[in-house]
């Protein structure tokens, strides 16, 4: 990219987790961790916590083989530029994207992500469902110490690694503005999500998060995903055993998502998605991130 071309970006948000997009069907587009904090910054850049790098699944050599089976690969990067398998709403704004830029239609479609092939369901307003693929559940956890506190975390994968923490007050989590020590380190070896987790009536919870590699969020969908399923079996359910689905609403920051468990472990994620914003990067700036 020269410093005379302009790049196109939008910003959108799901349960008020939100990201920069940026457009780049093609795959022409470098852009290394440092320029997407830069980015991200929310003081010297345009502000979010993530980046929706969206190209052509055929254009990507980590997506190349999923060509067939998804057109379009979100390539996410974490606010810090760091590079994340999955993130939830984030994949439910990028397929907000599609339809708003006219590039899918409504209806059922496929997304390739560094954790596999998802598959959204997508009105033209309203919510959006995506499926989240099945919740690894690995036998070793870890215990979380904050504040003088200590807890067993439930460990979670959903594509991205969890550490699903029960407290009484989601007050006990701190400010969150750094990584929650856990212990042994050895079990989240690239670091781990960690959530917070309150009850609030029959399958009803909330929670708070620390996302690797961008601090506290207002939401996490692959986290109320991993919190949704560790609440269910603390609680004795277990969709593959009772055959019926499980339903738990999880109130994050920044809203509330719908997570079922299915019978077949099939765990769907329901909640918003918008786009709020759209307009180009100064190309003498950009320049500057990119460098």
């Amino acid at each position: 990219m020269t410093s005379t071309q302009r790049l196109a970006f939008l910003k959108g948000h799901g349960t008020e987790n939100d990201f920069v997009i940026v457009p780049d069907p093609d795959g022409r587009l470098d852009l290394p961790a440092t320029a997407v904090a830069r980015i991200c910054d929310r003081r010297a850049g345009l502000g979010g916590d993530g980046l929706l790098h969206v190209v052509r699944s055929a254009a990507h050599p980590e997506a190349h083989a999923q060509a067939d089976e998804a057109e379009w690969f979100m390539d996410y990067r974490n606010g810090d530029g760091s590079i994340a398998e999955m993130c939830g709403n984030g994949v439910r704004v990028f397929a907000r994207y599609l339809l708003h830029a006219g590039l899918v239609e409504a209806g059922d479609l496929a997304i390739a992500t560094r954790a596999g092939v998802r598959r959204v369901h997508l009105a033209k307003t309203g919510d959006v469902t995506v499926s989240m693929g099945r919740a690894q559940l690995p036998e070793e956890g870890v215990v979380v110490t904050l504040g003088g506190r200590s807890w067993p975390a439930r460990n979670v994968n959903m594509g991205n690694p969890h550490a699903v923490t029960f407290v009484e007050d989601l007050a006990h989590a701190g400010e969150l503005l750094a990584v929650p020590p856990f212990s042994p380190a050895s079990v989240y070896p690239d670091g781990v999500n960690v959530e917070f987790v309150v009850d609030r009536g029959p399958r009803h919870v909330a929670m708070r998060v620390h996302e690797r590699g961008s601090g506290e969020t207002r939401s996490c969908g692959t986290g109320a995903c991993a919190v949704a399923v560790a609440t269910a079996r603390r609680d004795g359910v277990d969709p593959a055993e009772t055959g019926t689905p499980a339903t738990y609403r999880v109130d994050v920051l920044g809203g509330s998502l719908s997570i079922t468990e299915r019978p077949d472990g099939t765990v769907e994620m329901t909640g918003p998605a918008e786009i709020v914003a759209e307009g180009t990067f100064d190309a003498a700036w950009l320049a500057a991130a990119l460098a």
